[in-house]
């Protein structure tokens, strides 16, 4: 009994010597590929910046387009609200005012 106690605290130390050692190496490895990373995000933010604004009109085109073709088929339901306003609309001004 004692032997699988002494075995569960060895793998438990190895273990946890391995995982502290990933953690060294993880940070080994960020700490030397940090220029690279702050090049990468140099690069995306110029990248957005020639990007952006063509894709932000590009949307704007998009969203006149989906817009004309919702309002377009509505066009006749608006002749026929005006033609039945302009039918039921009272002439004479109200005695009260």
């Amino acid at each position: 009994m004692a032997v699988l106690l002494l075995l569960g605290v060895f793998v438990t130390a190895v273990l946890v010597i391995m995982a502290l050692v990933g953690l060294m190496v993880a940070a080994f490895v960020r700490l030397l590929l940090f220029p690279l990373f702050l090049i990468k995000w140099i690069i995306t933010a110029l990248v957005m910046v020639i990007v952006g604004p063509v894709l932000a009109l590009v949307g704007l085109v998009l969203m006149l387009a989906f817009g004309l073709v919702i309002a377009v088929p509505l066009i006749p339901l608006l002749v026929v609200g005006t033609l039945l306003w302009l039918l039921v609309r009272s002439t004479r001004r109200p005695a009260i005012v």
